[in-house]
């Protein structure tokens, strides 16, 4: 082995050693990889960035843009609260989970389809008195097997097409993946169904109140759009808001005397709630539902977010009602709620005399916290952390553009690449999702990881380090095909629960197109090995960022993840295994 092919590998065992046991950014750790390759002499500057240029790439960065509208728009939690309906039991919801999460998953990413259904699926647990626990690693492990549908549904899948057509200037079509995806989806969702709920733990929920939080009564108006008209409040999504309790509704002004869970909601009503901060910050999310303050506001709410204050002895409206003080005027914010001692107040909030150490929950533009933080008016000034809620008159628009971008794909109108550069363009310029939040949805980390490791894939190539590894592989496996594609499988699956999907996927695509050119068989069943075993990621919290993100909310420890994540794996690679010789032939 000559020294280039010598330094590659140890590049190579050095940037997986490093992603495994430090805390270091994979990112980082690619780029240094990258440089090192570079001045060495290894590679040119073309091959060194070669992946900043590839299709898979910037197909990627363009569905980042794609998801922002489909997010900011709240079109993806329309569709699921819609899709996911009234279960009765932990399998039921189980069942009720597979359709929107496996499917969203396979249109957008991951990451954000898991985020944006964390609360709903809590407050299903809410609904069904049983633990978060029971539903949240489900929901991250139908996410990962949803992404396999589709060439779009992970950045593993667009990865690979990407160095499939640089090296063998072939591409996958939209969902040629599904042959193998869809019935691993099927049985996976199965056994989820049949076992989730005896192996995985009933904890208490992590995120409860406090017995001793800070309590607000706010008042939230229901506009002509709410979804939730025409039903009592016990059959709505608002009967399960965690982090308060509903206290009564108002309709023209006069109390109704009934049950407030029993009452037909409709247009122009008030309900009264008591509760934490929280529980506002979760009403923004509603669509069709406008949180009431001492005034109005010309702050449009996507512009808005929810502030905590506390008054010091020098606000200068202490003693005085709120409505002489013009709040509005003075700070440019609404009062939605004032509590004092740690309880809700109950009078009108016009009426309520200021006193020293009542807090205000405030609704306010994104300059207020920086403008008030160190001013003497007040002790404390505390963002939630609150994302202002979505557009929803934009979310048609929004599943059109989703639409319309699959459509062109699919029938092979224009190339994947073109489809997301339209789609993100018509998100933009339909007003879906502005610049500046475009931008914050772009993970810039992701694919600066992805494009600087496609440089040790070449490397890996030119000096011969693949080739090295067929040789030693075919020690192994001998010339069966099958052998072989057990193997890579294997491997591919085991580095990415170590390292990144996309770290995996790429190194383990060179290895696996060399050992198809020894074997003297298509290259094809072991670049969809590679494709589904690089998402096939159940074992640990830190293998797949969707199961670290569930891990915290649901009280998850990694021997919950072993127990569930074990025969899960098994069942991905068996069918995996046993389907794509079938599809795609040696």
């Amino acid at each position: 082995m000559e020294w280039q092919a010598g330094l590659t590998l140890g590049m190579v065992i050095l940037v997986l050693l490093a992603m495994a046991v430090t805390n270091i950014a994979a990112d980082v750790l690619m780029m240094f990889a990258l440089c090192v390759l570079l001045v060495s002499g290894i590679l040119s500057p073309v091959e060194a960035f070669a992946g900043f240029a590839n299709p898979g790439v910037m197909t990627i960065a363009l569905l980042y843009v794609v998801a922002a509208g489909l997010r900011e728009t709240g079109a993806v939690y329309w569709l699921g609260h819609w899709l996911l309906g009234r279960p009765a039991s932990q399998r039921g919801a189980i069942g009720n989970m597979v359709v929107p999460i496996a499917g969203l998953s396979g249109l957008m990413n991951n990451t954000a389809i898991v985020s944006i259904f964390i609360p709903v699926i809590q407050q299903w647990a809410v609904r069904l008195r049983i633990s978060p626990s029971q539903l949240l690693m489900p929901l991250s492990f139908l996410a990962i097997m949803g992404g396999s549908l589709t060439l779009i549904g992970t950045s593993t899948n667009l990865v690979v097409d990407g160095l499939l057509q640089a090296d063998k200037h072939f591409s996958l079509g939209m969902f040629d993946i599904a042959w193998v995806g869809l019935p691993t989806l099927v049985i996976g969702s199965l056994f989820l169904w049949l076992f989730s709920g005896k192996l995985l733990p009933k904890r208490k929920n992590p995120i409860a109140m406090p017995a001793d939080a800070r309590l607000y009564q706010v008042r939230v108006e229901i506009l002509p759009s709410a979804p939730c008209i025409g039903k009592p409040l016990a059959l709505t999504d608002l009967k399960h808001l965690q982090h308060g309790k509903w206290q009564g509704i108002q309709r023209n002004r006069e109390w109704i005397s009934e049950d407030p869970e029993q009452v037909i909601l409709q247009a122009g009503d008030v309900l009264w709630l008591k509760g934490h901060p929280l529980a506002s910050q979760r009403l923004r999310q509603y669509p069709g539902l406008k949180l009431l303050g001492e005034a109005p506001t010309p702050l449009s709410a996507p512009h808005t977010s929810l502030i905590e204050v506390i008054l010091s002895s020098d606000f200068p409206g202490l003693g005085e009602p709120l409505k002489t003080l013009k709040f509005w005027e003075r700070y440019q914010a609404r009062v939605l709620a004032i509590s004092r001692g740690g309880n809700h107040l109950t009078q009108e909030l016009d009426e309520v005399k200021l006193a020293l150490g009542d807090a205000m929950l405030l609704e306010a533009g994104s300059s207020f916290v920086e403008q008030y933080r160190f001013r003497k008016d007040f002790l404390l000034v505390s963002t939630l952390a609150d994302e202002p809620p979505p557009n929803f008159r934009k979310a048609p628009w929004a599943m059109s553009i989703l639409f319309l971008m699959l459509l062109l794909t699919a029938f092979s109108f224009v190339p994947m690449l073109e489809a997301a550069l339209l789609a993100a363009g018509a998100m933009l310029a339909s007003g879906c999702v502005n610049i500046v939040k475009a931008r914050r949805y772009v993970d810039l980390m992701t694919l600066i990881t992805i494009a600087a490791s496609f440089a040790l894939a070449v490397a890996m190539s030119k000096t011969g380090v693949s080739q090295w590894l067929v040789e030693s592989l075919l020690g192994i496996v001998g010339a069966t095909p099958l052998l072989a594609l057990v193997l890579i499988y294997l491997i591919t699956a085991l580095l990415t629960e170590l390292v990144t999907n996309n770290a995996a996927a790429v190194l383990m695509f060179s290895v696996s197109t060399e050992l198809a050119g020894q074997l003297g068989v298509s290259f094809l069943p072991f670049v969809i090995a590679v494709m589904m075993a690089a998402s096939a990621s159940f074992l640990t919290p830190i293998g797949y960022q969707t199961n670290l993100m569930v891990a915290g909310p649901g009280g998850y420890r990694l021997v919950d993840f072993l127990r569930l994540g074990i025969p899960l794996n098994l069942i991905c690679a068996s069918v995996s295994l046993a389907v794509i010789p079938l599809v795609w032939p040696f």
